[in-house]
């Protein structure tokens, strides 16, 4: 039995609990600063906002909709919460990164409370430390996306189940780690990775090996993994049974497609993002720093607690590699697929880390990354402000100028310190780099990025166009032309080919032409819409906008298609 935190020994202040407390701070720091001071951002943030707004206000929670037609890309369990925010806080701005600020609150939780179980204070402060600095948990726990509350669940699935595994037996925290697991499938489908955490388990038991709990119970065993059942048939049987009993035709598509067009047939047949077998390596290397600078010296360090038959080591490892492996043997691969192993990482890393940063050559490595990183921005930001060049011009097209301002402020505050914390303070410096770069991103960076990004700012002149009455409707919209709308707005479905939706819209746009107007990206008007006749909106998401009324319009005349329809936005 670990002490409490009254008797744990502290790592730097006198009192372990006071430097919990100080942590929970910078982590509020880190993880909330900016949230209110934006909108949704692509290129998933305002599909999913969207989706949990037409809940709120059409009460279709379990077929969800994006505009008139059916979302079946995702299960509706983020944007449940996403809505619940809603009720909450009464404030969409905050109310849709409300669930991912909660998820990267539980997962530093847990880690530091099971590394804190499995050895002491100092090592878990230090990990949750290591993984909440580490740019790509920042970065993502800072979108509102699935993939953050994805971790959440995931994490804690697997603390349940190291709670049972390494600390139990606890029957109890098997069945929490399996339901976990289940909220996992019912929000990604791939929330039953959790589950191979038992792989190593059986390995570690047939093997002998030490700090391994030895539950016995067969029956417990099934009733614990039949937790794992109850959230996905929470969920997957009102569905059902709705979608049988009204004998909606678009409900059974969905059925169709949400449980095995995005779960099965998307793993092993992807469209989109395929990459090589060695993909993961360099996530690992490059958005997993600074705690990727660790494990040349970490991994000789895992491999003789191996040797030694340490089962501390072998799940959490064993887990990790089974999760990269399972996720290389599809073509199709994204960076967020192997977030959930990043904890696990930290949890792993936890023991060594009080020995490692003491290291001359990690404190170097740190240091170099901090120099490295705060000095490229300084000069990027210098040569855009005072040279100008191509790369510059081009950004500027659709970001503020002021961008470089703030880059630059980041990047100087970055070297002063650098100056001040020096090799023998590295980490403190990487801490203190990482609080200045995303506190200043927050609330410089997104108020004004916001207008472009959201697409507010292009929204609201198509409503000072259009006028406070007239009705707008969309062509060939992204989900943040329709979430940010302004006043009256009509829309001609999403998925539909561009050409079928200019169709009705122009039918539309005929039944009433003085109080009606279409918003169009650029290319889905061709040839068919004269640009003297109608009125530039402006740039957003790198597209350019344009509203037209019935005189603007070419008598019969069908736009192509465009190559892009289907272009992801800048993510």
């Amino acid at each position: 039995m670990k002490p409490s935190l009254s008797h744990a020994h502290p790592l730097w202040l006198r009192s372990a609990r006071t430097e919990l407390l100080l942590f929970g701070a910078f982590a509020l720091l880190l993880l909330g600063l900016g949230i209110g001071l934006r909108d949704p951002w692509p290129s998933d943030e305002p599909r999913f906002a969207l989706v949990a707004q037409w809940m709120v206000e059409y009460g279709q929670w379990l077929f969800p909709h994006r505009g008139h037609e059916l979302y079946p890309d995702k299960p509706p369990v983020f944007m449940w919460l996403q809505a619940l925010s809603y009720y909450l806080v009464r404030d969409w701005r905050i109310a849709f990164l409300l669930p991912s600020l909660l998820a990267a609150f539980t997962v530093l939780a847990l880690v530091y409370d099971l590394a804190r179980r499995l050895w002491n204070h100092r090592s878990a402060l230090l990990a949750a430390a290591t993984l909440l600095v580490t740019i790509h948990f920042t970065y993502q726990m800072r979108n509102a996306q699935i993939d953050p509350l994805l971790l959440g669940w995931m994490t804690l699935a697997n603390y349940g189940l190291l709670r049972h595994l390494l600390l139990g037996p606890s029957w109890r925290w098997f069945a929490a780690g399996c339901f976990f697991a289940g909220l996992g499938v019912a929000t990604k489908g791939v929330g039953v990775l959790a589950l191979l955490m038992l792989v190593p388990y059986l390995v570690a038991r047939r093997g002998h090996w030490r700090h391994l709990a030895l539950p016995v119970g067969g029956w417990r065993w099934a009733g614990g993994l039949a937790m794992f059942f109850l959230p996905i048939l929470g969920w997957l049987l009102p569905m059902l049974l709705v979608a049988h009993a009204d004998g909606d035709p678009q409900h059974a598509e969905y059925v169709q497609n949400i449980l095995f067009g995005q779960t099965v047939h998307r793993y092993a047949t992807p469209t989109g993002h395929i990459h090589s077998p060695f993909y993961f390596l360099g996530i690992i290397a490059v958005d997993w720093l600074p705690l990727s600078l660790l494990l040349p010296w970490a991994l000789p360090a895992w491999w003789r607690r191996l040797k030694r038959r340490d089962a501390r080591f072998l799940l959490p490892l064993g887990w990790i590699v089974l999760i990269v492996l399972f996720f290389s043997l599809s073509p199709g691969k994204r960076d967020v697929y192997i977030l959930p192993a990043l904890p696990m990482t930290a949890l792993a890393l936890a023991p060594l880390l009080p020995g490692l940063l003491r290291r001359r050559g990690v404190r170097i490595a740190v240091c170099t990354l901090t120099v490295l990183l705060a000095g490229g921005l300084s000069l990027a930001a210098a040569l855009a402000i005072h040279r100008h060049p191509a790369w510059a011009v081009k950004i500027e097209q659709s970001l503020d100028p002021q961008i470089w301002w703030m880059l630059l402020s980041i990047g100087v505050a970055g070297l002063v310190i650098t100056a001040l914390t020096r090799v023998r303070r590295a980490p403190l410096g990487w801490l203190l780099f990482a609080g200045v770069l995303w506190s200043v991103y927050g609330l410089w960076g997104y108020p004004m990025l916001n207008g472009d990004r959201s697409a507010r700012d292009v929204m609201v002149q198509a409503r000072a166009v259009a006028g406070p009455d007239a009705t707008i409707g969309l062509l060939a919209w992204k989900e943040q032309n329709l979430l940010m709308a302004q006043g009256p707005v009509a829309e001609f479905g999403f998925l539909k080919p561009w050409p079928q939706q200019y169709a009705e819209a122009i039918d539309w746009l005929r039944q009433d032409p003085a109080q009606r107007w279409i918003f169009s990206l650029d290319e889905a008007m061709g040839t068919c819409v004269d640009r003297h006749h109608a009125t530039y909106v402006g740039h957003a998401n790198r597209r350019e906008w344009w509203m037209f009324k019935v005189e603007a319009v070419t008598p019969g005349c069908v736009p192509g298609i465009a190559v892009d329809q289907e272009a992801d936005d800048a993510p």
